[in-house]
């Protein structure tokens, strides 16, 4: 049966039906760029009979992977997009590496390790070489690893183009956190890229069993790859050149990743043949959104050209609300949500807070709590960053992977089990003389001679425990070992024990996680098994899985809570209502962005923020802020000037009917804002009435504020003396 592509723009179809050649889509925020790839997808297979197995989609994220796999399974029948790879960089590459890896001496089994366990590599390290962590911070020295993978950079070129100190530092650090990986069968989340890229540029036959395999590729947010994912994509479609690339140069906002917005500008250069489409019709947001987001955006002077339409006319004006401080902001935002709940006109998922920091989260996670909002903290702490988690998550790599040092560390005293620090460096220093890892080191009788009864006897039963549960995890499903090990290992039992109100969260974020797991148990009976994948354990299935998670693959639009994310984390969200607060210099654009192409790049963060926005859009700003060194007095953020001098009506206008001055701009609205009247218009102890709130007594007026008494369980409520809607009673 043929497609129906009657749902798709004149510019989606032609990007849909574009069969051979190099193809680059310039594709908007909400322009239906996932509708593009999956009909070009479906297209391929059931219009021109190109097999599932030769198509490659790579996505940025699980969440937006999965999205597609469902979109294809409803176009196509189920049968008919078997053997199709679709995923992130990293699980695409794992799966080669898992397949192909032994050509350069990867075995099958190799774990992954995330940024923590790579921190722990770090900070294990510097502990070796006598390297304060006060004086040299690990995570820094991590992340100067990881800019040197991305840019394919071996630690010994690494060391030759070290110029200053901490270079020097992170040069000799560098060799030996790859010796520990290695040791540890591991491979961190730059090796997936960086090993693929060395198997198919040193092995022949890998290259063209590749090549041969992907004849369709197509990248998703390519505004976001990094060199080595840009040269990765380059390898892999050397051969047939049918390479689609999807992004939005307006939405590259990774840059401190290592994302590299050049390489979609260059696509072009790269592919002089290539054919270009530009998705500008906007399925989101309001055209007055559109139209603001596009004036802070265009000021951009490194950027392809378009502009965004909707057949959504007009909207909801955007409302631009200075506040006293970060206190009266989220109490702003939470008055306005209250309101538009208790009206019936929105539920508390219809919302979201977006801001520059996670600190700034605080101010409203307070007021929420006090207002008894419903909210969610997306992306602060990973879930699988959790201590717990962490600690279970070990013992279950112990299990896959005796070898693995980082994670017996974390664990083999955790319970406390009387294998101290003094043992453990003994541990350490006899597998290091004899070059075998921590676990063999444990049951050697020539270590185990050097050391008293006692621990002799500690490090044995912990040995015994492992091995009894690697032997129970060989029997039983990975859910069962996860309760056994949980069990056996007394940690659950621990966590109960210590009765504090940390460790009630702590025990059910860890049951949690055994809910996890019996879920993806789940998934995994249901999965269509491809003859082509190599088919490893539940439980190594399981540790990827959760090695290449997010907060946001598990995020649920439908929840009914009121959402809290950074900038970052929305990108590739939408939602109903959104309030961009914190709009200061110094949040946004950030106080560490100095150069023009860092300020260039808060600019675009800020244009995506401004369109998740479906409906309404609220900008905020404190004129004052908390502080390391005590609070402040801030400024507007300088994108707000490109607003203009248009009126925008405050928060305190939406919610309560006032009028809008007659002339207002973002520069001029702070100057009357910030500037006291020349009398106070109330005084405490007055009789005042509020058009909705009734009358209520003046507890105190301040240079820009008037705070009111209200009975009848309606509280305090503080107004702006500008356009006060407070009259005498």
């Amino acid at each position: 049966m043929a497609l129906d592509l009657s749902t798709l723009n004149l510019e989606q179809l032609e990007a849909v039906l574009h069969k051979d050649g190099p193809l680059l889509v310039f594709a908007g925020a909400g322009s239906g760029k996932t509708r593009v790839i999956t009909y070009r997808i479906a297209h391929l297979i059931r219009e021109h009979g190109v097999s599932p197995r030769h198509i490659l989609a790579v996505t940025f994220t699980n969440k937006a992977a999965d999205e597609l796999k469902e979109r294809l399974s409803r176009l196509l029948e189920g049968s008919e997009a078997r053997g199709l790879w679709v995923g992130t960089f990293h699980a695409i590459c794992a799966r080669i590496l898992r397949e192909s890896g032994r050509a350069i001496d990867i075995p099958p089994n190799f774990l992954v390790y995330d940024e923590g366990d790579q921190l722990d590599v770090v900070r294990r390290v510097l502990i070796d070489l006598n390297i304060d962590e006060k004086q040299i911070n690990p995570r820094a020295v991590r992340n100067a690893i990881s800019r040197a993978k991305e840019r394919l950079l071996t630690p010994d070129e690494y060391r030759e183009r070290a110029s200053d100190y901490f270079e020097r530092i992170v040069a000799s650090v560098y060799p030996r956190y790859e010796a520990y990986l290695r040791a540890a069968n591991a491979l961190d989340f730059d090796d997936l890229i960086n090993k693929t890229i060395e198997l198919l540029e040193t092995k022949a036959h890998a290259r063209e069993r590749y090549q041969d395999q992907f004849r369709y590729i197509l990248v998703d947010e390519y505004q976001d790859v990094n060199y080595a994912q840009y040269v990765l994509t380059r390898l892999l479609a050397a051969k047939h050149r049918n390479l689609c690339v999807v992004g939005d140069d307006d939405q590259a906002i990774y840059g401190f990743r290592g994302a590299e917005v050049e390489l979609i500008l260059r696509f072009e250069q790269d592919f002089p043949d290539a054919k270009v489409v530009k998705l500008e019709q906007n399925y989101r947001s309001t055209q007055r959104i559109l139209d603001a987001a596009f004036k802070v955006v265009s000021e951009n002077r490194f950027r392809a050209p378009k502009r965004l339409w909707t057949e959504r006319k007009g909207g909801a004006p955007i409302t631009l609300t200075p506040a006293r401080d970060e206190e009266e902001e989220a109490r702003l935002v939470a008055d306005y949500i209250l309101q538009q709940v208790r009206l019936g006109r929105r539920r508390f998922g219809d919302f979201a807070i977006l801001y520059r920091t996670n600190a700034q989260s605080r101010a409203f996670e307070e007021r929420f709590l006090r207002e008894r909002i419903p909210h969610r903290l997306v992306g602060a702490l990973r879930f699988y960053d959790r201590k717990e988690i962490k600690d279970a998550l070990a013992y279950l790599r112990l299990l896959a992977n005796p070898d693995d040092s980082v994670s017996l560390l974390r664990i083999i005293n955790t319970p406390p089990r009387k294998i101290g620090q003094a043992t453990v460096r003994e541990v350490q220093t006899f597998a290091a003389e004899r070059g075998i890892s921590l676990y063999r080191a444990l049951s050697d009788p020539a270590l185990l001679t050097q050391l008293g009864s006692a621990a002799q006897r500690a490090l044995l039963n912990f040995v015994s425990l492992i091995e009894h549960l690697r032997e129970y995890a060989e029997n039983h499903s990975l859910s069962d070992t996860l309760r056994e090990t949980l069990k056996q290992t007394g940690y659950l039992a621990w966590l109960e024990g210590r009765g504090d109100y940390e460790s009630v969260d702590r025990v059910a974020n860890v049951r949690e996680l055994v809910n996890i797991a019996q879920q993806f148990e789940a998934r995994e009976a249901t999965r269509e098994s491809d003859p082509d994948e190599m088919e490893l354990s539940p439980l190594m299935r399981f540790l990827q899985y959760v090695s290449l998670a997010s907060d946001l693959d598990t995020f649920n639009e439908r929840d009914d809570q009121v959402v809290l994310m950074t900038l970052h984390a929305a990108k590739g969200l939408e939602f109903p209502v959104v309030f961009m607060v914190g709009l200061e210099q110094g949040l946004l654009p950030h106080a560490l962005s100095e150069t023009p192409k860092e300020v260039e790049e808060e600019r675009r963060l800020c244009y995506v923020g401004m369109t998740r926005a479906k409906d309404e859009l609220h900008l905020t700003y404190a004129l004052s802020r908390g502080a390391y060194e005590g609070r402040r007095s801030t400024i507007p953020s300088p994108f707000l000037r490109a607003l203009g001098d248009e009126p925008m009506p405050t928060l305190y206008q939406m919610m309560y009917g006032v009028a809008a001055p007659a002339t207002s701009s973002p520069t001029s609205k702070v100057a009357r804002s910030a500037t006291p009247p020349k009398t106070a218009p109330f005084l405490p102890g007055q009789r005042v009435r509020h058009p909705e709130l009734g009358v209520g007594i003046v507890v105190r007026t301040a240079d820009v504020n008037v705070t009111v008494m209200f009975p009848g369980g309606k509280g305090m409520r503080t107004f702006p003396l500008l356009n006060c809607p407070l009259e005498e009673a």
